[in-house]
């Protein structure tokens, strides 16, 4: 008996299907350059006009988002039996959306924050890459079971 998995087949998203599984969603994971580098912080979003927009309050996420450094956002979901899995990564430049920017009318009806406090600041990220996949979720049965750490001797 082989312990060898056949890999799965992993369908690689067009990018009109990416924008509709990221419409599907709302929530996903921020990745940043900070100064003591990479953090990733969850956020909700609101797809508009080929852009993501998200809200923030001053902190580390804001200030690598002030940084004009490159950002990816990542949303996941799945289908409603759990069977099939998606992944969608945006790429882009972020950018602060004025206040007098019609986005910010839109963006308070579609952006609860999780977090309790005020978060007043709006950033556009307009995506210079955009990929997905999806894929069958394996059977939990065929995963490796968790190892302990080895004890130092």
């Amino acid at each position: 008996m082989s312990t060898v998995e056949e890999p799965s087949e992993v369908q690689i998203l067009k990018v009109h299907e990416c924008w509709r599984l990221l419409r599907s969603n709302s929530v996903g994971r921020l990745a940043v350059s900070g100064g003591s580098g990479p953090e990733i912080f969850p956020v909700n979003y609101f797809p508009e006009d080929g852009t993501l927009i998200l809200r923030t309050a001053p902190g580390t996420k804001m200030d690598a988002l002030m940084g004009q450094e490159p950002v990816a956002l990542e949303a996941d979901g799945f289908n409603s039996y759990g069977t099939i899995a998606w992944s969608v990564v945006a790429k882009g430049l972020p950018e602060a959306i004025p206040a007098d920017d019609p986005s910010q009318e839109s963006a308070a009806h579609g952006l609860s924050p999780w977090e309790p406090g005020t978060k007043d600041f709006l950033f556009r990220i307009t995506p210079t890459e955009l990929t997905g996949r999806r894929f069958v979720i394996s059977d939990s049965k065929r995963w490796w079971p968790a190892r302990e750490p080895l004890e130092a001797p």
